[in-house]
């Protein structure tokens, strides 16, 4: 027989009265009993986490003991009362319960009057946990020992300063020893002095010429050797390691003042905010915003204190202990990291709440911050840690091996390093919130759809938008095609994944959407490349445009549809604009037929195939994701091998935009052309073989027996595992009425009217030009009920359900679920059979729909033809400069010309990729770079008074478009033009920045010429004003020319030249440079580039500064050997902007007269004999 349980009785009473004086909680409460169910009222005392009840108040023993460590107590509902008792009092009690976390015990339950009483009772007992008590003392404890280690660095510190005091004390001891031994010495030469006076005056002079050449000696020799170390390379060395410090200290200066803008006009308001009766934000989410950020700021209020003390002490400079200091404070700097991408999601969730978006911009508004927005800010410490480790870079190779500090210098940039890893990450993560975010500040009205943080941006640039058919007829031939329409019609668009914004700007560079057509879906929109003769839109710009615009039909669900028609600048441009669009339309309805498959399985956004598939989103040995999703709502790439890479370049199921053009724009630095195209032949060749397994599994994973209930039909040995035939396709009457289904564009390059691999007809389409429109074929025996196993998925570029086809269902009379019930897969044969149904080789339209090598080979050919076509029509520079990459993709559309089973709209792809491939540069009209070099080579006519200052702004401009966009893209990566061989890697960009510097030295030769003080004063006001007429037409790069030239120390120290000139003109000279000056990474040149329409030439060194801070803080290879693929989002996104700049063109008149004198080489002066005219014009004053 079991024993019962022991227990300490007289501790027990013990416990017992110290619960009635000193406990927590006392009062009488009702208790339930478990043998009768009856209440009775006892006296109940919490202790710790023990709860005793007594009869009553004055009972000396308890009446029962009860443990609470480990239970649980919640309020409960009032039991039910019947209706034969009367009790109306218990409709006025109040119950709780107390849970104890095992099975078989009973709760107790409880009951009071008062709510109050009842939920202190629930609040107490909740509290009486031994085990959370120990949790709260180890986070204590945690935090006591971080303010220990805080303690012990500040008393090392104490110390240092200490022994520097005591050593001090003892250098003064030791000074004024010496001063008392001068002083003995003197008096004791005072009487040799005295003798002195009585010497030979011819000795005297001997003595005094002597001590003449032995000054004179001594001071040559020193000057000799001052000079020699002057010119040592320790010298120089040393020079350069002080700038390096001194820039870091400015640097510093400038980082603290934008934490404490941060901090002080944003963090400390919104807080307040909080705190209202009605707040705008919670403080919670002030608190995801802002983590730490108040922390960061303090922590570099000490490091720019301590590095102003150490440049107290110059020239002894000792940095390595501060890096000390700054490094055990990285954990901080780590949790800001980690919370960064979730701190942008919440602050655009909080702009959907007008008030708070409404307060956001009144903090924002503040001089202080200069036009910059709150998501700029909370971005600038995402900056600081790769600068430092940048700084760290150039002291290291400015310091001597032998340097006492070098060690320390070491550790703490390998330290820096793993952190500013995790940043580069986190920043290309988050850049694209960022840009959304910009974007709607930048619009006037706002606009909440850039607050969805999935929405990716992809492009943005200057069109024309051109009247509608019913605008234009009012119009005549003559404005049409004149300059007041590209005036009128000059829209800024911006291209999303999701959306396509149209926007007119003001003259202060803000943002109006249209009112009608200004926000664009692209699940309802169908993209028309080349209008037809027939088109309504057609009428004269066709003729007018050379075939510049293209259109794109708008059909909402809810209203009217209407057109947009838009004019590009130029044909790359053109065929840039349309191959994004089409890719954006096809992915959003390739995901939206995706989820109209699986939706009645699943409520979920994302498919079960790519759910399942974990080598989609499951980190590997060769594979790392971020957690970002791209526009195919797959996890972002953040580390992957070559091979991965190029798997996710041709896996059949989805292709996003941004990956392909962040692939297209970087793949040099991690794999060549040839190796890509190898891929593409590979995957067309041998589809089955280049497709891994586990996504072939997956892509024709769908319901066995979906397409019927006969079992046997899946051992059929035509069928793939788990894909079943669908039933043959019958060709009735072409009077079918075609349901309501959105319709997938798979656009062709150049020149298709809609897309060369579009599968399906629209009613904007003409229907004479399209193979299948007369058929409406239907399926004669659909499945009657939807697949359970939602695994289907066909390629992304070719599922598309047709709206000429019809699927009639027995007994459903909705067309909307017949299409429901069809896998993608299978829509795309049908579609696939139905649309070359007029090439009668091979397999017959009903084999060919349920043949599964058919359908993959379909969709292997729509993916070599869709990554072709934006290779070709964005990055014509490749094929141009690589005969042999041109010559393969040559030969690799002759081949798929020749396969007797490709769709008519797959040939005609094909033939437009091979036309664009053989097209020459038809911008003859537009100067090249090779024309300017021969002008420089042409004698001058024009002299510099004899040209008007507009002509020269328009003419600097027009150069330094043509300089800027020579340059090919694959020069800005892997840092060419800071290599030793600069010159032969980076060609274009030395000759930018030959250009630059030869104007620069113009505009000085032309001031220094003058040989009196009003000609120069004059010269230097005509170029103030040609540099104002520069950044009227957006060139930049002409406006730091020439400020530039007059800040070099030859034009800038002509006191007297410089007191001539008129104040306005002084006052101009100082906006435009603070327009272009450099301070906190030209933020005010970026804030005006961001207003300002193309075409604009920016400062290229700021992008080469950009592209260096990439390229110092992070490998393009992990220790692993995986691409960087992060680092390679944030160098295409660099890119991007440059060639946004470069495709957009002056319309300016080339004026022979003046370039030729500004390419005048005889006119420009070196650096020396510039100072050397300077000095003879103004000399030196001698000092006082």
């Amino acid at each position: 027989m079991q024993k019962s349980v022991r227990y300490n009785e007289g501790h027990a009473l013990y416990l017992s009265v110290a619960a009635r004086k000193d406990g927590a909680r006392r009062g009488y409460l009702s208790k339930r009993s478990t043998e009768n169910s009856r209440w009775t009222e006892r006296f109940f005392a919490l202790y710790q986490n023990l709860l005793f009840y007594f009869e009553n108040e004055q009972s000396a023993r308890p009446s029962g003991i009860y443990l609470l460590e480990g239970c649980t107590c919640e309020r409960a509902p009032a039991p039910k009362v019947s209706a034969i008792s009367k009790e109306p009092v218990e409709k006025q009690q109040h119950y709780f319960l107390v849970l104890f976390g095992h099975d078989g015990q009973k709760p107790l339950e409880l009951r009071s009057e008062e709510e109050s009483d009842c939920n202190e009772w629930v609040e107490c007992i909740h509290q009486a946990s031994y085990s959370d008590i120990i949790i709260e003392r180890e986070i204590l404890m945690q935090k006591y020992i971080h303010l220990v280690q805080i303690l012990e660095t500040e008393k090392i510190a104490a110390n240092q300063l200490r022994t520097q005091l005591e050593d001090q004390d003892t250098e003064i001891e030791r000074l004024k020893a010496e001063i008392g031994v001068l002083n003995k010495s003197k008096e004791r030469m005072l009487p040799y002095q005295n003798n002195q006076d009585e010497e030979d005056p011819d000795i005297k002079k001997i003595k005094k010429v002597q001590s003449f050449l032995r000054g004179w000696l001594c001071r040559r020799k020193w000057k000799i050797i001052v000079q020699d170390y002057i010119c040592s390379p320790h010298a120089e060395s040393m020079r350069k390691r002080n700038q390096i410090v001194f820039n870091m200290v400015e640097a510093e200066t400038e980082y603290v003042h934008q934490l404490s803008i941060l901090v002080n006009c944003f963090l400390r308001p919104l807080r307040m905010a909080a705190s209202s009766k009605k707040p705008p934000i919670s403080h919670d989410d002030v608190s995801s915003i802002f983590l730490n950020s108040e922390t960061i700021m303090f922590l570099h209020e000490i490091f720019h204190q301590g590095l102003k003390a150490r440049i107290a002490s110059w020239p002894t400079l000792v940095l390595a202990d501060l890096f000390d200091i700054l490094l055990p404070m990285l954990n901080i700097y780590q949790e800001f990291v980690r919370n960064h991408q979730y701190s942008l999601q919440v602050l655009a969730n909080c702009k959907q709440n007008r008030d708070f978006d409404k307060l956001l911009k009144q903090y924002e508004s503040n001089a202080a911050c200069e036009g910059r927005m709150l998501e700029t800010f909370l971005t600038y410490p995402m900056f600081q840690i790769p600068r430092y480790i940048i700084t760290l870079h150039e002291l290291l190779a400015h310091t001597p091996h032998e340097h006492v500090e070098r060690k320390s210098m070491e550790f703490a940039k390998s330290k820096l390093e793993e952190l500013s890893k995790m940043m580069h990450d986190e920043v290309s993560d988050t850049e694209n919130i960022r840009k959304n975010l910009a974007i709607e500040r930048m619009i006037v009205e706002g606009c909440d759809i850039l607050l969805d943080t999935s929405q990716t941006f992809i492009r943005q640039g200057s069109l024309i938008q051109l009247p509608s058919s019913s605008e234009r007829g009012m119009l005549s031939k003559v404005r049409l095609g004149s300059l007041s329409l590209r005036k009128e019609g000059e829209r800024q668009c911006f291209l999303f994944t999701k959306h396509f914004l149209i926007c007119t700007r003001t003259s202060g560079g803000k943002l109006h959407l249209l009112k009608q057509g200004g926000t664009l879906s692209l699940i309802e929109c169908t993209l028309i490349e080349e209008l037809d003769a027939n088109d309504e839109d057609y009428n004269a710009a066709g003729q007018g445009f050379s075939h510049l615009e293209f259109k794109i039909v708008v059909e909402p669900p809810d209203g009217q549809s209407f057109s947009v028609v838009l004019l590009a600048p130029s044909r790359q441009e053109k065929a840039a604009w349309t191959s994004d669009i089409s890719q954006c339309i096809d992915n959003i309805r390739c995901n939206g037929l995706m989820t109209s498959v699986f939706e009645e399985n699943s409520k979920v956004s994302v498919p079960h195939m790519i759910k399942s598939d974990a080598r989609l989103h499951k980190d590997d040995v060769d594979i790392c994701f971020s957690k970002t999703l791209n526009s195919c709502k797959v996890p972002q790439i953040r580390y992957a091998s070559v091979e991965r890479l190029l798997e996710r370049l041709t896996d059949l199921r989805f292709l996003s935009i941004d990956f392909l053009n962040t692939f297209l724009h970087t793949y040099r630095i991690f794999t060549t052309a040839v190796v890509v195209i190898d891929k593409l032949a590979n995957i067309y060749k041998k589809p089955f073989t280049s497709i891994p397994v586990r996504s072939l599994e997956l892509f024709f994973a769908t319901n066995q027996g979906a397409w019927g209930s006969d079992p046997l039909n899946n051992k059929s040995p035509r069928l793939c595992r788990k894909f079943s035939s669908p039933p043959p396709i019958s060709i009735p009457s072409c009077t079918s009425s075609p349901i309501h289904c959105r319709k997938l564009s798979l656009s062709s390059p150049i020149s298709v009217k809609v897309g060369a691999l579009d599968l399906s007809t629209t009613p904007s389409s003409s229907a004479a030009n399209s193979p299948t429109s007369s058929y409406s074929p239907s399926i004669s025996s659909p499945p009657p009920i939807l697949s359970s196993e939602p695994g289907d998925l066909s390629p992304c570029r070719s599922p598309s359900t047709p709206r000429h086809l019809r699927y009639r269902q027995a007994g459903v009379a909705s067309g909307e679920n017949s299409r429901c019930a069809m896998s993608p897969a299978s829509a795309f044969a049908i579609a696939t059979a139905a649309a070359g149904h007029s090439s009668s080789q091979g397999f017959s339209n009903s084999e060919k729909a349920c043949d599964k090598e058919f359908i993959i080979r379909r969709a292997a050919t729509n993916r070599v033809l869709n990554v072709l076509r934006h290779w070709v029509s964005k990055h014509s520079q490749d094929f141009e400069m690589n005969g042999e990459l041109k010559t393969g993709v040559i030969c690799l559309l002759e081949e798929v010309l020749r396969d007797p089973d490709l769709l008519p709209q797959e040939r005609k792809a094909a033939t437009n990729i091979l036309s664009a491939l053989s097209q020459e540069d038809q911008d003859d009209t537009q100067l090249r770079i090779e024309d300017i070099l021969q002008m420089a080579e042409s004698p001058k006519v024009e002299c510099f008074e004899s040209l008007s200052a507009m002509e020269i702004a328009e003419q600097i401009s027009l150069l330094d478009y043509i300089v800027f966009r020579s340059i090919p893209y694959e020069e800005f990566l892997g840092q060419g033009w800071m290599k030793v061989d600069k010159t032969e890697r980076t060609p274009y960009i030395m000759k930018t920045s030959q250009h630059f510097n030869d104007m620069s030295n113009l505009v000085a030769s032309q001031i220094i010429s003058h040989t009196d003080v009003s000609s120069r004063a004059s010269s230097i006001e005509k170029w103030l004003a040609v540099a104002d007429i520069c950044r009227c037409l957006n060139n930049y790069n002409g406006v730091l020319e020439i400020t530039s030239a007059l800040n070099r120390s030859a034009i800038y120290r002509l006191k007297k030249t410089w007191a001539k000139v008129c104040k306005q003109t002084k006052a101009l000279m100082d906006r435009l440079q603070k327009t272009v000056s450099s301070e906190g990474r030209f933020k005010n040149l970026r804030e005006t580039l961001k207003n300002c329409n193309p075409p604009c030439v920016p400062y290229l060194g700021m992008y080469l500064t950009d592209l260096a801070f990439i390229e110092e803080g992070t490998p393009n290879f992990t220790e692993e050997g995986l691409v960087n693929f992060s680092k390679m989002r944030m160098i295409s996104h660099i890119i991007r902007e440059i060639r946004q700049f470069q495709q957009a063109p002056y319309r300016l008149e080339h004026q022979p007269k003046v370039t030729q004198f500004l390419l005048d080489k005889t006119l420009v002066m070196d650096e020396d004999t510039l100072y050397e005219l300077s000095l003879k014009i103004e000399p030196r004053v001698p000092p006082g």
